[in-house]
């Protein structure tokens, strides 16, 4: 058997995700940085003297949606290969590098998905101490499947339709698994994960949200000088502590701008101007236009076409802001890695699902330079960096807001009217889960206004008004989720609050959908 390859002296070690398309490969990334490691995502095209250039002690092969013996399926510079680093191949990563290395690759006449029982049939440093024995539950997710490995290789553990469910060389840095070790479904996953970059890949246990404040401190002041900046607060969690850590890095230089656009939730603009205002002695400025948003979201539906005006009319405002201010360079915005591989394959080939504020409203042509300092953190990171700044429990613990706020949840054109019965509800929505003692359990909760009238009767008469949508879900990421099971009682006090106090509201009806295959947010 290979021996585990020695320690590589680099300053900061690091493990590369080549992403193919899966929509897993963010928790793989997630689920390395748990462990002290840092880990980022990159494009599965990418060259080889790029790969070598950052200095990985560790590759990571991505699933993805497609099959290796289909024309035009994506592939990997096998350069990459011979960097000498450990390489893991998951799913289709796994296929590649059978596929490429001589190997035999069939297409299933029934896929495997699900859970499946993994026996593990040889030690080896990828499954070293983990508990609960030789078998355990994965979870599989393949319709072609490998009938013949390359030569060198060995088996290390099968399942009932998977003869090959891990793999490695003999002696070289290779190592293949037809699970997802990355999901919650996998027993052992996260364990494995950690074999691998730690115990394989010798890395360093390095990453943590100390050592980032200090590296994003020390980036930001590189990046910005002696320039005068402005951050966007919407009163979310990630605007504020990207505040908060501009703020911490070049202090006065920093002024905030919030926008109070009529988007935001209830009492949304008197919390942001006590917090940052008076707890937290930021130099503040509140733009007062809320009549400009709706007067450019008037008639608009797509919800697309709603994101991309909110972010265009944004950018307007901080750029006024700054013009009326003097000498400013740089804005500051709370984009986070969800946001860019949401929004558009940026590193990688996962297909877009929907255009966030942050990062596709954007003009072409802004004088305004970015300072995006969370850029590369998930939203369970960013929260532990707030904590560290000092930020209170209140403001880093709010459940999630999307940057186009309250426009985005409500189904079809945006109207005052629309904007205060949506507002309404989702109040009582927090309200009344937090009474329960709830709002810390759920990831995101919230209302959506359905422009769906329906029939109903209050009092002794006919009514045929609007329905409130209730969405609560639990999640760690935001990547994949579920649905809340809330109390019957929870949902009796949220509907009957609703429709007694939230004008034109008749119905309520509450979404029991996961994601996938729907998003948290309806739009």
């Amino acid at each position: 058997m290979a021996s585990v390859p020695a320690q590589r002296d680099f300053a900061a070690d690091r493990i590369v995700v080549l992403d193919f398309g899966a929509q897993y490969s963010q928790l793989i990334a997630r689920r390395i940085r748990e462990q002290g490691v840092y880990c980022e995502i990159h494009p599965g095209t990418v060259d080889a003297e790029t790969v070598r250039a950052w200095k990985p002690v560790g590759i990571v092969l991505s699933g993805g949606p497609s099959s290796v013996l289909d024309e035009g399926a994506p592939r990997f510079d096998p350069a990459i290969l011979e960097i000498g680093c450990p390489v893991l191949g998951i799913c289709y990563g796994l296929q590649l590098l059978t596929h490429h290395l001589g190997g035999l690759i069939e297409k299933a006449d029934d896929r495997e998905y699900g859970r499946a029982l993994l026996k593990i049939e040889r030690d080896d440093p990828l499954f070293a101490d983990l508990e609960g024995g030789v078998e355990r539950v994965v979870w599989m997710s393949h319709g072609d499947r490998v009938l013949r490995l390359p030569e060198g290789f060995e088996t290390l553990a099968t399942s009932d339709r998977s003869p090959f469910a891990a793999v490695r060389h003999r002696e070289r840095p290779l190592w293949g698994v037809q699970f997802h070790p990355e999901v919650a479904h996998t027993d052992g996953g996260t364990a494995m994960l950690a074999n691998f970059a730690i115990g394989i890949c010798r890395a360093r246990t390095s990453w943590s949200m100390d050592s980032f404040i200090d590296d994003a401190i020390e980036r930001i002041r590189d990046q910005v000088g002696d320039g005068r900046v402005i951050c966007g607060l919407s009163g979310g969690v990630d605007s504020s502590v990207a505040a908060a850590l501009v703020h911490r890095a070049i202090g006065d230089h920093l002024t905030c701008i919030f926008v109070d656009n009529g988007l935001l939730r209830a009492g949304e603009r008197a919390e942001v101007e006590r917090l940052f205002g008076e707890v937290l002695d930021l130099s503040l400025v509140t733009a007062s236009v809320e009549d400009r948003f709706l007067s450019e979201l008037a008639g608009v539906v797509d919800p697309e076409q709603k994101r991309k005006i909110i972010g265009r009319v944004f950018i307007e405002v901080f750029q006024e802001e700054a013009d009326r201010l003097g000498g400013v360079a740089y804005l500051v915005q709370g984009t986070l890695y969800p946001d860019v591989i949401e929004s558009v394959s940026v590193k990688g080939q996962s297909a877009t699902i929907k255009t966030h504020h942050n990062v596709g409203g954007l003009p072409e042509q802004m004088r305004l330079a970015l300072v995006e300092p969370l850029r590369e953190l998930f939203k369970d990171e960013v929260r532990e960096v707030g904590r560290k700044l000092g930020l209170p429990e209140a403001a880093i613990g709010r459940h999630p807001f999307p940057g186009p706020g309250l426009a985005v949840r409500i189904i079809g054109e945006v109207t005052a009217e629309r904007l205060a019965a949506v507002r309404a509800a989702d109040a009582i929505v927090t309200q009344e889960i937090t009474r329960a003692g709830l709002y810390h359990e759920i990831w995101q909760g919230f209302a959506v206004f359905l422009p769906i009238q329906s029939v109903g009767v209050m009092g002794d008469g006919r009514t045929y008004e609007n329905v409130i949508a209730v969405r609560c879900v639990t999640s760690v990421d935001a990547m994949t989720a579920d649905w809340s099971r809330l109390p019957g009682d929870v949902l009796a006090a949220i509907s009957s609050r609703i429709i007694n106090e939230v004008k034109g509201i008749n119905r309520v009806v509450y979404d029991i959908s996961p994601k996938p295959p729907a998003t948290i947010e309806w739009e």
